[in-house]
């Protein structure tokens, strides 16, 4: 279809999310056209080859990684033009229909670095996000005087107002699940790469880069799947699907900290895991290095066979 004036391509994208080290991660590929740029897994859709789009996302990934999708879920279609723009491709509408994918990290390291795929750290893309250590110095820094000086310069006062909503700013609390409107906010100002390569910026203009960028229009889906996730921690127990058969309360906490990028008061979090009565203990101990052993626990079989109970809906800071 390239070249064909109007022509349209369903692209399938996978942003395929694991934690570990208490570190959220992102399965990326090297970019076809930059090896130094980062790109999801993603394929054309075939209707000749998949009978769904699901299943095509499957055997896109299946041949791009060495990995078999558990937990997938269908996240947005994006078919904005411009966004997803390559030299040889002027004439072709891509739409692409994200996906987010839940998995373990297991010991397939040689068939992952032979596949060029690798895990990164979601906060390399959108470092704004972690405030498990506090607020972000570049949002201060960086972001705050930017976006105002944007808002100036157009004089359009509203734009201090979606600033202040989407970064908590001026008495206005954070909300962790607007990571998209964020991402769409520094696009629009012209403040990340993103917007430089697609003609909608001459350049930052900034003495520091505001994440990674990434191929085509990739960092957005990133930025939808991680607001998904983080909204979903709230209301279904997802989280089991990223955590090991058996854990430490410690462990679950540090994970569901990774993923909402917050910080959680010990206490108050597990009070939270015993009324919900997500997880029982397995009457195991798992030994550490400083300290008493640590008691193991489990998902307790109604939230693996259901997956449909409450999640964990974390509070403010603690």
């Amino acid at each position: 279809m390239t070249g064909t004036p109007n022509a349209v391509e369903i692209n399938l994208s996978a942003a395929i999310v694991a934690v570990a080290n208490n570190d959220p991660l992102i399965l990326t590929t090297p970019s076809s056209d930059d090896n130094e740029r980062d790109e999801l897994p993603f394929g054309p859709f075939n209707p000749l080859m998949h009978r769904t789009f699901e299943t095509g996302l499957r055997e896109w990934v299946a041949e791009q990684t060495p990995l078999r999708l558990g937990y997938v879920e269908q996240l947005y279609t994006f078919g904005d033009r411009g966004r997803h723009k390559t030299a040889e491709d002027r004439d072709l509408h891509i739409v692409s229909v994200g996906y987010l994918a839940l998995t373990r990290i297991t010991d397939d390291g040689d068939a992952l670095r032979k596949s060029g795929a690798r895990w990164r750290s979601w906060y390399s893309f959108l470092p704004w996000e972690d405030w498990r250590v506090g607020k972000p110095a570049m949002i201060d820094e960086t972001i705050r005087p930017a976006l105002h000086a944007w808002a100036d310069k157009s004089g359009l006062p509203a734009r201090l107002s979606r600033f202040r909503l989407a970064f908590g700013d001026d008495g206005i609390m954070w909300d962790e699940e607007r990571v998209l409107e964020r991402y769409e906010l520094l696009y629009e100002a012209g403040l990340i790469e993103e917007a430089a390569r697609d003609g909608r910026a001459e350049g930052t203009h900034l003495s520091r880069v505001l994440g990674l960028p990434m191929s085509f229009d990739h960092r957005r889906i990133l930025a939808t799947a991680i607001s998904r996730l983080r909204a979903k921690l709230k209301y279904r127990p997802v989280v089991f699907e990223l955590m090991p058969p058996t854990f430490t309360l410690t462990a679950l906490q540090e994970t569901v900290e990774a993923i909402s990028g917050r910080h959680l008061h010990k206490q108050n979090f597990r009070r939270l895991v015993e009324t919900t009565e997500l997880v029982e203990p397995t009457g195991a101990e798992q030994t550490q290095a400083r300290g008493r052993p640590a008691a193991l626990y489990r998902f307790r079989h109604n939230v693996l066979e259901e997956r449909s109970v409450a999640g964990l809906r974390v509070g403010g800071r603690g």
